[in-house]
């Protein structure tokens, strides 16, 4: 480094190149940020651009007319009346509202069954083929004692959802546990975890990525499972997402059923956005991530 040759003290240049130094490194991060979100978009938007296209050659095909496939044009007004009006926000609310309390119990009813089931070998003899028998069923075979026990109500619908994602999640944890190196349990005894403790500092971490899947997985039945009761149990809301899809079948209005499918879609994009944010968390924090974030 230069200095002065009286005081020994850094020259002003050398202050200088090192705050050169610095802006030059702020700006290389910031490019590279830049650099990984546009290498993490441009596949998603090259997809849609993809779809739409084949969308609308589909319709210049003349395969159906356009009152019943109508094109990505007309479906996009649509969408924009949509969303200038209070209606659809009103759907989306309602159908976020029953979704999130659903996907909130069924996590808490499969943690604690899939935690029990992985525990106790009773338990597991008994009740866990059961587990993947109830997790293969459809929600739609559901409906019908769930119409019979609450009626069309909104409990019909919680009933189904819950019956859809929590055999998924507890099939997540039981995985997740299997799959625990033992090598790793007997440390965490020897440390002097026991009991709770044990799962609480050793297993739980350990069996994550697995949980974390099988929530990923809980949330894709319940929000098929409610979609399918909005769909059945109409006349309890106007407003759902549902709702507005039975609606729109019924006036033969093919716009707005694309662009209520669209919103529904989207919805299902940003969930899995964020379970997929968790999951590179997770493999960040188990150094199972290389640098370039893949």
């Amino acid at each position: 480094m230069a200095s002065d040759t009286l005081t020994g003290a850094p020259s002003a240049d050398a202050e200088i190149s090192g705050l050169d130094a610095l802006e030059i490194a702020g700006r290389q991060q910031t490019t590279t940020r830049v650099a990984l979100l546009w290498s993490a978009t441009w596949p998603k938007l090259a997809a849609l651009a993809i779809a739409i296209g084949v969308w609308q050659l589909v319709v210049w095909s003349g395969w159906k007319p356009p009152y019943s496939l109508p094109g990505p044009v007309t479906v996009g007004q649509e969408l924009l009346r949509q969303a200038g009006g209070g209606q659809l926000w009103q759907g989306i609310a309602t159908t976020l509202r029953r979704a999130a309390l659903g996907y909130v119990f069924s996590v808490g009813v499969g943690l604690l069954v899939g935690l029990a089931v992985a525990r106790f070998r009773v338990l597991r003899a008994a009740i866990g083929s059961m587990i993947t028998a109830l997790q293969t069923m459809p929600s739609i075979a559901w409906f019908p004692l769930a119409i019979l026990l609450f009626e069309l109500s909104e409990k019909a619908i919680f009933f189904v959802v819950v019956l859809g994602a929590a055999p998924s999640i507890a099939n997540g944890v039981i995985s997740g546990v299997d799959y625990v190196p033992p090598l790793l349990v007997r440390a965490g005894r020897n440390l002097g975890a026991r009991g709770l403790n044990l799962y609480r500092y050793v297993v739980a971490p350990a069996a994550l990525p697995a949980i974390v899947a099988g929530l990923k997985q809980g949330w894709a039945f319940s929000w098929r499972s409610l979609m399918a009761g909005e769909l059945i149990v109409v006349g309890i809301s106007t407003t759902s997402l549902g709702a507005q899809l039975t609606y729109a079948r019924e006036l033969s209005d093919a716009p707005w059923l694309l662009s209520t499918m669209i919103v529904i879609l989207v919805v299902g994009l940003l969930v899995d956005a964020a379970f997929g944010a968790a999951d590179k968390a997770i493999r960040r924090r188990w150094g199972v991530l290389d640098q370039a974030g893949n």
